[in-house]
Order: structure tokens, then C-alpha cells, then sequence
């Protein structure tokens, strides 16, 4: 077990599967990361950098993926979501597309490997 399998397991089971969806899409995109910490939380790590982290807290779920410019990058698609520098903030009734998903790891994976 890692901290994201850890994590994962704390949770209801509705919650875990929506959070697990985005961790599973994010290793088929990355397989060579691995669960570590990125910043205090549960995180998938690449290249000893934190890739993405996906939290529930107690108004919504929130996905880091470390970079305030790959949030700005995916901005335009994310109209009406809630997003800061570094956060976006979602719900199971309204989730970040797959295709955002997928968008924002890849953009994070090129800016690991620099």
C-alpha cells in the first residue's frame, strides 16, 4: 500500500471511486509514477516531483496538480469550476472531464521532465 492507496481507503466508497478514476487515468498517462506525498498530501510522484493529487474535503473535491501553469493552461476549458493558482475544485455532480484530466496530466508530465 501507498499514501494515495491509504488515502483512498478512508474514504466512502462513492468519493474513492470518483478520486480513483483520476489517479488510475493519471498512471495509464504516466505508468513510472509512484504514490508518495506532494506537499502534505497523498500524491502520485514522477521523477521524485509531485505529478497530481485529488482531495475530498468537507465542500467539494479538489485536484492539484502542483502547477499554477498548467491550471491557467486548462482555465479556458474549466469554465464555471472554481480554480486558484494552484486548485481545481470540483464535485461528483460535476466532475473535471476526462479529457481535462488527461490535458492536465500531460502538461504536468512535460514540465517534470522539463
Amino acid at each position: 500500500m501507498g499514501e494515495v492507496d491509504d488515502y483512498l481507503d478512508g474514504l466512502d466508497a462513492d468519493t474513492a471511486a470518483t478520486v480513483r478514476g483520476i489517479y488510475a487515468r493519471a498512471l495509464e498517462l504516466v505508468p513510472d509514477a509512484e504514490q508518495g506525498k506532494g506537499y502534505g498530501m497523498p500524491a502520485l510522484r514522477y521523477r521524485g516531483k509531485p505529478l497530481l493529487s485529488v482531495m475530498d474535503t468537507k465542500s467539494h473535491l479538489s485536484l492539484f496538480p502542483f502547477s499554477a501553469s498548467v491550471v491557467a493552461e486548462v482555465a479556458p476549458e474549466l469554465e464555471g469550476y472554481d480554480l486558484s493558482k494552484g486548485t481545481i475544485r470540483f464535485s461528483a455532480d460535476r466532475l473535471v472531464p476526462a479529457a481535462v484530466v488527461t490535458r492536465i496530466v500531460e502538461l504536468r508530465r512535460a514540465e517534470i521532465e522539463g
